[in-house]
Order: structure tokens, then sequence, then C-alpha cells
């Protein structure tokens, strides 16, 4: 199995969206396995933790939030949501929660299989161990082992917040724009904004002694953020 091929779990209760999944993943080289709820998605999980979950947000008895939600608390697997057209607040609602990414219905196949690469590919780097350790005061981050700690308590970061958090520290004191976060951490020349607002706030949730009031992580107005480091 290649670099950035892996194990995937594609939970959507549509078995035509289901199958044009799974062929289009298979094409891009993954293994593939399907299950049409939440509770077979989140059992699946536990007795195999896959390698990502494409997750559709509208499901039957326990929708997609709350698998997301009970996934990240015991798990950083990545996640890339299924939404609808015009669910805005569910979207953001599922980066809140920890998903990595989105696709939104009706979407290209192609599209998903795309993101669905981007993102285990960003979950595997491992820099060159010379510049694999970033400190900053009780913040200490290995990007190798992809893990961070906080005054020594291990941080559950996502694999969009750990490229962000590495990106921030690798760029001290450089305001950056929204549009050229997503350009540089996710790797999209288009889509949407609000995706990179909800990430930093998650990330001051982990990385701040006050998230409103932030000392490493800056807003800059009209700009974006700069990563100014801790006090």
């Amino acid at each position: 199995m290649g670099e950035t091929t892996g194990r995937v779990l594609v939970v959507d209760d549509d078995v035509t969206v289901r199958d044009v999944v799974r062929r289009y993943l298979e094409l891009a080289g993954h293994e593939v396995e399907l299950v049409g709820d939440g509770e077979s998605a989140l059992r699946r999980v536990a007795e195999r933790e896959p390698d990502l979950v494409v997750l559709d947000l509208m499901l039957p008895g326990v929708d997609g939030l709350e698998v997301c939600r009970r996934l990240r608390a015991r798990s950083a697997v990545p996640v890339v949501m299924l939404t609808a057209l015009g669910e805005e607040e569910d979207r953001i609602a599922g980066l809140r929660l920890g998903a990595d990414d989105y696709v939104t219905k009706p979407f290209s196949p192609r599209e998903l299989a795309l993101r669905v690469t981007s993102v285990l590919r960003r979950s595997r780097v491992a820099p060159a161990r010379s510049a694999s350790v970033l400190t900053d005061g009780g913040l200490r981050v290995d990007v190798g082992a992809r893990a961070a700690w906080l005054d020594g308590r291990e941080l559950s970061l996502t694999t969009r917040e750990f490229d962000l958090l590495v990106f921030f520290l690798t760029h001290r004191g450089t305001a950056f724009g929204r549009t050229e976060l997503l350009s540089r951490v996710w790797g999209w020349e288009f889509g949407d904004r609000s995706t990179v607002t909800v990430h930093v706030r998650r990330l001051r949730e982990k990385v701040e002694a006050d998230p409103a009031r932030p000392v490493r992580i800056a807003t800059v107005w009209g700009v974006g953020y700069r990563y100014d480091g801790g006090a």
C-alpha cells in the first residue's frame, strides 16, 4: 500500500453514495470499509481504528456530529465530513468538534478522493529530524513524531490542528491571511475561510492559558493571524 493510501471507513446511509465513494477511493489505492449508521461506525472504529473516516453528517440514529464528538473523545483519527449544500452551521459545528476537512454534497467523487489522500499525506508527514523539535516556553512539539505537549501534558490535536501549530511555530512573527493559510496549511487553492477561523479557535483552546486573551496566536485585524509566542 502506498504512503498516501490507507484504510478508510466510509459512513453514509445512502447505498448509492457509499458505492460511488468506495469505487473512487479504491481506484486511488485505498482499502475501504462501508457502514450505514453512526452506531456501526463507532463500533468499527473501536474494533479496528481506520487511517481515516469519511463521515456523512446526516445519519439515522446517532448523527454525524455526535459520531465526530465521540471519536474525538478517544481518537485523533482524521475525519473528512460530507455536508449538505447550504448547511454551513453543521459544517462549522463539525470543524469545531475536530473534523479535518469537508466536502459539500453534491460532490465530485474525484475531489473527495483527492481530499482523503491529502489529509492522509499530511497526517504522515515526518520532516527531517534536525528540525523536528519546536519549543515555545512550556509548549514542545515533536514534528517527526507528530506529538505536542504543554507543560508536560500531551495535547490531543487533529491532523489540521497539528499542521497549523507547526506552521505557526516555524513562521513566528509573520502575519498570514486566512486565504494564504488555506493554501499553505490545507493545500487548498480555494475554499471556505471560516475553516481557518474555526481551527485557530480550537488551537487556542489547547495552547493558550486564556483562549479569550491569546498571547501565542494573535489576531491581526484586517489581515489574519500571527504567532507571537508564549508570555
